[in-house]
């Protein structure tokens, strides 16, 4: 399931710009290993996590990762392995394509308007974009929208090629899906509520949905290299920093060892995919970055003195909303928050629902979408983007995490990559089993 389209094109090229992050020696475990090359802080705390990065990347699963590792918010680790693009190697400084890990950056946006008392969880959408009552959604709600229970799911809106009040007027034409109860059935949606819950910002601010989660949520955290949407001029300065996403599904083993072979680009660096918000997908950054707003949540709303939500806001983000229900997308039993996906080890083995008795995917806990693997504790909440990225917050271990893979393969390839990456970041830190 595609994100962002499934059009296969080239990547433009960029001018690549200086690397700034020190270079550092593998760690010792990997030397003598054909190891690709390995920049920023913390490698030798990270040995088997650098070891199945590598082994993937031989594999050509990926040309490079980034990994930013924190705990108690310290860091740990800050690295960038491999390549960014044939030849050139990855830094930890790159700007990476966050996909759906992106959602809960824009949720916490929408938290922001709810404390400050501009609109209520069970506000219909139509309370504050009356066209959106069109077709029969006049009760989906912002609860509805940030669970994926409202019954609007579309691939097509337009996006990057339409402007944003096209987009959400073909979002506000849109039908409720048939059989469909809001708040009663479950879906994952893509993009289409996320550019509602964007609209509704723009209107309760007065400011394009870009510049809002700019001044409200990323600069206020530091996270100055971190955009959903930025001003065109920082698209050229960055230049070939703006990292792109490759296609590796179906890989030969190999292929991109020493980022040699010839990778097919997505085409998601090109200036309208970069320039133009997606609330719910086009999120990019530095890694760290997006550790650091776990961090954030982690230690209750605040950074360095600086409040961002309540204590009360953060666990109602990520308490669990919707609990039990089966995911018509993800065709597998899902709890959810608000905007945040809870770990879901529970909902593994067994699980059913559906119509017409349908079956959840998967069977064995790995097979869940979406998983934080196996050692995470139960409290762990965070998201991931299509088949490349995660992060999230493990509130027991005092863990904030972030990788993203340059990377697509096949979907249980990835899962597969995901789970052993993760798992090797808790037992790398000796954490050997889950906790309450």
């Amino acid at each position: 399931m595609n994100e962002q389209g499934s059009k296969r094109t080239a990547d433009p090229d960029h001018e690549p710009r200086a690397n700034h992050a020190a270079r550092v020696d593998p760690a010792p475990e990997l030397r003598g290993r054909s190891a690709g090359p390995i920049q920023g802080l913390g490698a030798g705390k990270l040995p088997e996590t650098i070891a199945v990065v590598e082994e993937d990347r031989r594999d050509g699963l990926h040309l490079g990762a980034q990994v930013y590792v924190s705990r108690a918010g310290e860091p740990v680790a800050d690295l960038a392995i491999g390549w960014a693009r044939p030849g050139e190697e990855l830094t930890p400084d790159h700007l990476m394509l966050w996909l759906s890990s992106t959602k809960p950056v824009t949720a916490v946006a929408i938290a922001k308007l709810w404390e400050a008392g501009a609109l209520g969880l069970d506000d219909p959408i139509a309370a504050h974009v009356p066209a959106f009552a069109a077709g029969g959604k006049g009760g989906v709600t912002i609860r509805h929208a940030l669970t994926h229970t409202g019954g609007f799911r579309m691939a097509g809106t337009g996006w990057p090629d339409e402007p944003w009040d096209v987009i959400v007027s073909r979002i506000c034409e849109r039908k409720l899906e048939p059989r469909w109860v809001p708040g009663e059935k479950a879906g994952y949606h893509l993009t289409s509520s996320w550019f509602m819950l964007g609209e509704i910002a723009r209107r309760l601010d007065g400011r394009p949905f870009d510049r809002f989660v700019r001044a409200e949520v990323l600069e206020p955290l530091g996270m100055d290299d971190s955009w959903i949407g930025m001003p065109a001029e920082r698209f050229r300065e960055y230049g070939g920093r703006i990292a792109p996403l490759w296609h590796t599904a179906g890989a030969a083993e190999g292929e991109t060892e020493r980022g040699e072979g010839s990778p097919s680009g997505h085409g998601w660096t090109r200036e309208e995919r970069v320039t133009r918000p997606s609330p719910g997908g086009n999120g990019r950054g530095p890694m760290r970055e997006l550790g650091r707003f776990y961090e954030t949540l982690l230690a209750g709303g605040a950074r360095r003195g600086r409040r961002l939500l309540r204590p009360q806001t953060v666990e109602a983000l990520t308490a669990h909303h919707r609990v039990g229900m089966y995911d018509h997308t993800f065709r597998h039993v899902l709890d959810w928050g608000l905007g945040f996906i809870p770990d879901n080890k529970h909902c593994g083995e067994g699980a059913e629902g559906g119509e017409g008795g349908e079956s959840a995917a998967g069977g064995e806990q790995g097979a869940i979408p979406y998983a934080y693997g196996r050692l995470c504790s139960r409290r762990t909440y965070g998201h991931s983007g299509y088949r490349s990225s995660t992060a999230f917050a493990d509130p027991v271990h005092g863990l904030a995490v972030a990788i993203a893979f340059n990377g697509t393969p096949e979907a249980e390839p990835h899962r597969l990559r995901m789970q052993r990456t993760v798992e090797a970041v808790y037992r790398d830190l000796g954490i050997e089993g889950p906790a309450g």
